[in-house]
């Protein structure tokens, strides 16, 4: 590769690094919004409140991978036709193809990459993401209860508990049940463990007492125990969330309208989602070429290239926004999927035409000759 194209890629990388890493952290940021009850009600720790919300950036990061090389490649080809850069390589003899080359290479680039997210990454960032958020809501003992608080799980129980042990079991525990309209209850227990059992969590107390009043008559009894079990009452879940299309790998995407497990409406959903894997990744190429066509065919302004660049991101706003329309439709019938399709073809061979017939003349505004001056 040449020394010129190796300098275009390394300031479009930096670029387009920079891009993608702000808009990720500014996602980032509102989506971990939707998560912060499981801090302040369920107490979870930080790092499992990091992992839990960064298992969503994969697929973040397909949606913006396409903007984020675009305004990329698109900034760093308005700052050479600045710096008269693409000017010299004009004047040089190098061509408008030659003069996109980086910029369509590491498009390229990227859409493999994409490809690898959609189609390895994002199944299994969607499976861990689920089986996280299952294991928060059914773990009781480690996310719901925090030591030295009292921890109401439902309306009418409250818990208390001393300290967490190294091996899994908690001490010093209280609970306090009025779940009964006729009896209140009150358990103290030394030590106890939380097991999950078919009818939901429940704790098992070890050395305790179990003192009990009865609000009809307000008869009081008082229990030793060496051993006894307290119900929470919360149904566990019976399994994990079903699979998605996203978990879905992509012959079963493709294949699924033979599944009979699924109705015509998510048979479509999923030939969507596995057509999807083939058209984001070109958006890396098509945006990349978009971004640069136009300022490498167009002239050069010194007061800047506003126009030029309105009319690329004008562009790619549209097919963006088709991109997401036509995805919406195909899935109500399939055959808006060759308008998908056609969304992105009809662009990239626009751009290819554009650079590969160049010619300076059509670009540039004609000067009309002068008449001839008399000689005195």
């Amino acid at each position: 590769m040449k020394k010129l194209d190796t300098y275009i890629i390394k300031q479009i990388f930096i670029g387009f690094l920079l891009v993608c890493f702000s808009l990720m952290s500014i996602i980032w940021l509102t989506q971990s919004l939707r998560f912060v009850d499981l801090i302040t009600n369920k107490g979870i720790s930080v790092g499992l409140f990091a992992e839990l919300t960064s298992l969503l950036m994969p697929r973040i990061f397909t949606i913006l991978a396409p903007i984020s090389l675009f305004a990329a490649v698109l900034f760093v080809y308005n700052r050479m036709l600045s710096d008269r850069e693409l000017i010299v390589m004009k004047a040089a003899g190098i061509s408008p193809w030659q003069n996109a080359r980086p910029a369509v290479f590491f498009g390229c680039i990227m859409a493999l990459f994409n490809v690898y997210v959609m189609n390895i990454g994002i199944p299994k960032a969607e499976n861990a993401f689920n089986e996280l958020q299952w294991q928060i809501k059914n773990d009781v003992s480690h996310l719901m209860f925090r030591e030295g608080e009292f921890t109401s799980l439902q309306d009418g129980l409250t818990v208390f508990i001393t300290t967490h042990e190294p091996d899994g079991s908690v001490s010093g525990i209280l609970i306090n049940d009025e779940r009964n309209p006729k009896t209140r209850s009150t358990v103290s227990a030394e030590f106890g463990r939380i097991v999950h059992t078919d009818k939901g969590p429940r704790i098992i107390l070890v050395h305790g007492n179990r003192q009990e009043l009865n609000r009809s008559n307000n008869q009081f009894s008082s229990i030793l125990f060496d051993r006894y079990s307290v119900d929470f009452g919360a149904k566990k879940s019976k399994a994990r969330k079903e699979a998605g299309a996203r978990q879905k790998n992509l012959k079963e995407l493709l294949s699924a309208g033979s599944n009979p497990d699924l109705t015509p409406k998510e048979a479509r959903r999923w030939i969507v989602e596995g057509n999807k894997r083939f058209t984001t990744p070109l958006l890396n190429i098509l945006y990349s070429l978009l971004a640069c066509t136009g300022l490498i065919i167009g002239n050069f302004n010194r007061r800047g290239q506003t126009k030029i660049v309105s009319i690329s991101v004008a562009s790619m706003v549209i097919i963006q926004a088709l991109d997401l329309a036509l995805g919406n439709l195909a899935a109500k019938k399939l055959y808006w999927l060759i308008a998908m399709y056609l969304n992105i073809t009809i662009p990239f061979i626009t751009c290819l035409y554009l650079l590969h017939n160049y010619k300076p003349a059509l670009f540039q505004k004609k000067i009309k000759p002068q008449g001839d001056i008399d000689a005195k």
